[in-house]
């Protein structure tokens, strides 16, 4: 089972695969630094019915589980696992900011269907800018036909949205959203996912309020 303990070396590459971890021995914290669950959207702000979710963990889901709805990931595995993989488009290319601390919540939909919300906190805006920017050109380069197909509903220049389709599973809606030195990324299991452009645009401000 994997663990949240930091490599004695700091990685310097988001793109680059992370060591494997170390089994885990312990729960991970709630809190990753000064990120907090304040810092994600309340589950009315996502829309009716949503809740939190506390995760129980388990070796499948790679972590310990800590009687919280949020916790603490390690941020060279987080940032490289929110990058697009499996894709049949051209790759993009280049090295990627590390974030400094990243903070994962577990929600589920007024349809009980799951999804989580990512915070990369970066050590300056700089720094948060470049990771989004890359992580906006492996979206819009991913394609389809591979594992993983990726279509954009809407781009601006500081928040997107997108379905990951992947192969004989699950399809996502993918709302990033850049503030700041931070990038927020919320994910959601959907069985309707290209009609969700609206609701995704309509979530920008709640994710801007609460990020920094």
């Amino acid at each position: 089972m994997p663990t949240n303990t930091l490599s004695t070396t700091k990685p310097t590459d988001a793109a680059v695969p992370p060591q494997v971890p170390e089994q885990a021995t312990a729960p991970p914290p709630p809190n990753a630094g000064p990120l907090t669950e304040r810092n994600l959207p309340a589950p009315d702000k996502l829309g009716p019915g949503w809740k939190t979710y506390t995760d129980p963990g388990g070796a499948e889901a790679g972590f310990v589980g800590n009687n919280s709805w949020t916790r603490r990931r390690d941020p060279h595995q987080a940032s490289y696992e929110a990058l697009p993989s499996g894709c049949a488009g051209s790759p993009a290319s280049g090295a990627l900011p590390v974030p400094t601390y990243v903070l994962t919540g577990s929600y589920r939909t007024a349809t009980a269907l799951p999804a989580t919300a990512l915070l990369l906190r970066f050590s300056n805006s700089d720094q948060a800018a470049a990771y989004y920017k890359g992580y906006e050109q492996r979206m819009q380069a991913c394609g389809s036909g591979g594992d993983l197909s990726v279509r954009q509903l809407w781009t601006d220049q500081s928040a997107s949205a997108a379905v990951r389709a992947y192969a004989g599973a699950e399809s996502y809606v993918d709302l990033a959203v850049l503030h700041g030195s931070t990038v927020s990324l919320l994910a959601t299991t959907s069985a309707e996912p290209d009609q969700q452009a609206d609701w995704a645009r309509a979530l920008v401000p709640a994710l801007e309020a609460v990020i920094e």
